[in-house]
């Protein structure tokens, strides 16, 4: 089964990924790639993508990532219909009651009225 998938490039602190589709079985670094479609900046959030190619392997059943179906979608091309996107996480809080948001609201302490002086 092919994937696409994202393969990281550039130098330490700036990455630079090249966009690929290879066997779903192999590591992102192994080398052995079937195509190169498109690369991706995330500092500058540009993608770089060669449209013809990825309809093709999209239709052929290449699997495409969860980062790259998004970066698929922000650059207008459809996913295949098969397609599911990952569902969302929803990660609770391990100790809420502690949180400032749970906490019961202090009343404003109020200043003792002062008396006319005469």
């Amino acid at each position: 089964m092919l994937a696409i998938r994202m393969q990281r490039n550039g130098r330490t602190h700036l990455p630079v990924y090249r966009i690929v589709v290879q066997e779903s079985q192999r590591h992102p670094l192994s080398g052995r790639v079937v195509a190169e479609v498109g690369n991706y900046n995330p500092e500058t959030k540009s993608a770089v993508l060669d449209k013809e190619k990825l309809e093709f392997y999209l239709k052929s059943g290449a699997q495409p990532s969860s980062r790259v179906a998004l970066v698929l979608e922000k650059n207008g091309i459809n996913l295949p219909s098969w397609y599911k996107k990952p569902a969302e996480k929803h990660k609770k809080a391990k100790h809420a009651d502690k949180l400032r948001k749970n906490q019961p609201k202090e009343a404003p302490a109020e200043e003792p009225a002062e008396t006319p002086a005469e």
